[in-house]
């Protein structure tokens, strides 16, 4: 089921992803599309340039679902995150742009699926899946 859905502005062409703690400065991206921590999953995003949409689902089966082709999308992130509040925060990593959602209950570790539109390049779509509690 989609839970939220946003459109970001985003200055910095890096996204960030998980708990509301401060994102290691370790965390980089390098060559890659998108990179992990225990706590926060970071991705390629077009930044100054337009919106990023940004979709929010607690049940696999939703995503990709009306308005977006499941095929265009790619996963660059299925793991774990440890959401310490139970909250998720999206946003650009100077933190200029940002969304919070409470929607998903108890603090813990969850699975988490995101997909982008553009591996390889900057990202103007992401889906984020975040699956039950592990923890």
């Amino acid at each position: 089921m989609q839970i939220a859905g946003v459109d970001l502005y985003v200055n910095h062409p890096v996204m960030a992803l998980g708990s509301n703690e401060w994102i290691p400065t370790t965390l980089a991206l390098d060559n890659e599309p998108a990179a992990a921590c225990d706590t926060h999953v970071i991705v390629r995003v077009q930044a100054q340039v337009g919106l990023v949409k940004v979709r929010i689902f607690t049940d696999r089966s939703e995503a990709g679902g009306a308005g977006r082709d499941p095929e265009a999308m790619t996963t660059v992130f299925d793991g774990q995150l440890l959401l310490s509040d139970g909250r998720l925060v999206v946003g650009d990593v100077i933190g200029e742009s940002r969304f919070i959602t409470s929607l998903l209950g108890k603090p813990g570790r969850r699975r988490v699926r995101v997909s982008v539109d553009a591996a390889q390049g900057r990202a103007r779509a992401v889906d984020i899946v975040i699956g039950a509690e592990t923890v």
